[in-house]
């Protein structure tokens, strides 16, 4: 166990790390900015799962609004899965910059 998981007195309280990324999506509109926060957790409901991957903007927003995020058991599999779901979908929203700028 890390030793920042010490501070944890109870196992619901899920304690958790966090490491943020930042990644371009490149569209035709322009580029957007996404922010992924991973959580470490060091007890998490779900063994197999220590890491939460989620973004800060939605996707997809006109149709079926949707929040790329992702599990896994490692921080690359948790972030890779998320950088995926940014992916998947458009960004449909206001914030898109001209690809100069």
């Amino acid at each position: 166990m890390k030793d920042w998981g010490f501070a944890q007195t109870d196992p619901s309280q899920e304690l958790a790390q966090l490491h943020q990324f930042a990644i371009k999506k490149l569209q035709p509109g322009g580029d957007v900015e996404f922010i992924i926060t991973v959580k470490e957790f060091i007890t998490p409901k779900e063994p197999t799962m220590h890491f939460f991957a989620k973004s800060d903007k939605q996707t997809n927003q006109r149709t079926a609004p949707f929040t790329p995020c992702g599990w896994g058991k490692t921080m690359l599999e948790a972030l890779s899965e998320c950088v995926r779901a940014i992916n998947r979908f458009p960004y449909e929203g206001k914030e898109s910059t001209s690809a100069g700028a």
